[in-house]
């Protein structure tokens, strides 16, 4: 992992994460490139509607408050997560669908 990353994991871990888990979501930074770092939203928060506006208001906010000189801003990689895969094969077998 690059010095880079390892910062961006710590505002991660520090502003970011604590908020996501009480909602039962994570994150996982992918990449950084020209200033945006691409980010996956996962458990309940990958695929929700409001996957967007917590981007921006959470995560891009506290990043670039917090490390200006690296990132602009952030990129969500929309996602269908294993777990939510999991519970839509569970669905459909349950319900013979």
């Amino acid at each position: 992992m690059t010095e880079d990353l390892k910062r961006i994991e710590a505002v991660l871990d520090e502003k970011v994460r604590p908020a996501l888990r009480a909602h039962g979501g994570e994150i996982a930074a992918d990449h950084l490139e020209d200033g945006v770092l691409y980010v996956k939203l996962l458990g309940q928060c990958a695929g929700c509607p409001s996957a967007d506006l917590t981007s921006e208001t959470i995560v891009e906010a506290e990043l670039t408050a917090a490390l200006p000189e690296l990132v602009r801003k952030v990129a969500v990689i929309q996602t269908v997560s294993d777990e939510l895969w999991e519970q839509a094969k569970k669905l459909l077998r349950d319900h013979h669908l």
